[in-house]
Parts: C-alpha cells; structure tokens; sequence
C-alpha cells in the first residue's frame, strides 16, 4: 500500500511554454505595427547634401522642425505635431538647454522654406542659450 500511495503524490517538474511563446509572438506583432508609426516629428522635405552624420550621443537632440508654410515645431515639447510660437519656443529651449547645457541643437528645414525663417529659427535657438546650432540634411541619392 505504501508503495501505491506515494505514486499519486508524485509532482510532474514539466513548465509548459506555450502561453509565454504566445504572449511572445503577440507583442512582436503588437512592436512591428506600432514601430513605423513612431515617426517623430511633422513632415519635412529636408535638402540634400553630402556631409557627415553626427556622433551618437545617449541623449536625444533638440530639433526645432521648420515646415513648408514656415510654422515652428518642437520635438521635445509635450505635442510635437502642434505649431508653436517663438515666445514658446524661446521658453521651453531655454529651461532645456538650462538644464542640459550640452544638448544637442539642430535645425531641420523644409527645402521650400525662406532663408529668412530659418535664419531666425537659429537665431531663436542662440537666445535660448545654445552655444552651436547645427542644419540638418539628408543624404543625396546616388
């Protein structure tokens, strides 16, 4: 009777891993629809040039985004898909840069913008205190 009697209790040691390999295959879908969807920013058709990419820096850029009709975007600010006015822009790169002196600072222009709006764009971004304003490009196609 001992003998029989231990045979029932005896555990099963088995972790059965189809739930987690579903679970798995459900957040990578889940990741590979959302992930295209994540495009910071508004629509730029930014000029060509052949220069140089920046170092890779741990810390995101502050990139001030110049649309086609010259409206101001901020891709740090809590909506960067909405205009913003030089008063606001002013404010809110200033307690930035206060904070992180050695952030990162470009400039990304539509190729159909003045040259006017740009410039004051950077001259914004100067008053605020950064120390180096950068342009971005993209690369030309060969």
């Amino acid at each position: 009777m001992m003998a029989r009697r231990s045979s029932r209790k005896r555990m099963i040691a088995d972790i059965n891993v189809v739930p987690y390999i579903d679970v798995m295959l459900v957040l990578l879908v889940i990741f590979m629809i959302t992930a295209p969807l994540l495009n910071q920013g508004v629509e730029i058709d930014l000029p060509k040039a052949d220069s140089e990419p920046l170092p890779p820096s741990d810390q995101p850029p502050l990139i001030l985004s110049v649309d086609r009709q010259g409206a101001y975007y901020l891709n740090l600010a809590d909506n960067p898909k909405q205009p913003m006015d030089s008063e606001s822009i002013l404010t809110r790169s200033a307690a930035l840069l206060r904070r992180n002196p050695r952030l990162p600072v470009l400039v990304k222009a539509d190729t159909n913008v003045d040259y006017g709006t740009v410039v004051c764009a950077m001259v914004l971004l100067q008053q605020a205190g950064a120390e180096k304003v950068g342009l971005s490009t993209e690369m030309p196609e060969s």
